[in-house]
């Protein structure tokens, strides 16, 4: 499935069940939050996001704590989780998608190009907030193909939650 298919059974589900979601970014630049928004109608359920590029703004407004940069850094499961439930508690999105990583063509925090960390979380229910699921990935490719199969395994995790069975 292309981004833009993907695009559209996320956008067609959420739609059907009444829900929103939010994007936190960061090595793909808002291309999420543009794949998202690319199907028509898509301001019935996407809420916004935030594009976190620079570590700094990952703790001001992308909900990081700084400690967790400093001891885990910007490429780790910590700081992908940090950034989707920060998204979700700064939307109030029921579903919410956050990524880190290195999009290439250099390292970055000894980490090679195209290893990425991509978090999913759903709504909350009742008092109880759901536990993010968070996977590495390490994608092959030049920087522009890194970050579009970023885009494409944020929409598939989203779609697993959303309906493990049914998704292709």
């Amino acid at each position: 499935m292309t981004q833009h298919s993907l695009a559209e059974v996320v956008g067609r589900t959420l739609t059907e069940r009444g829900l929103t979601l939010a994007t936190s970014e960061s090595l793909t630049g808002g291309l999420l939050g543009a794949t998202v928004t690319s199907v028509p109608g898509a301001s019935s359920y996407y809420v916004g996001g935030v594009v976190v590029y620079a570590t700094e703004q990952k703790a001001r407004i992308g909900g990081v704590d700084p400690r967790v940069l400093r001891k885990h850094g910007v490429i780790s499961e910590q700081t992908a989780v940090e950034m989707v439930v920060g998204v979700q508690d700064l939307t109030r999105a029921d579903y919410a998608l956050a990524a880190s990583g290195v999009a290439g063509p250099a390292a970055q925090e000894g980490h090679p190009p195209g290893v990425v960390w991509i978090a999913v979380i759903g709504p909350t229910i009742g008092a109880m907030k759901p536990l993010p699921t968070a996977l590495c990935f390490q994608f092959e490719g030049d920087r522009e193909a890194v970050r579009e199969q970023t885009v494409a395994a944020a929409l598939r995790m989203l779609l697993d939650l959303l309906d493990p069975i049914a998704r292709d």
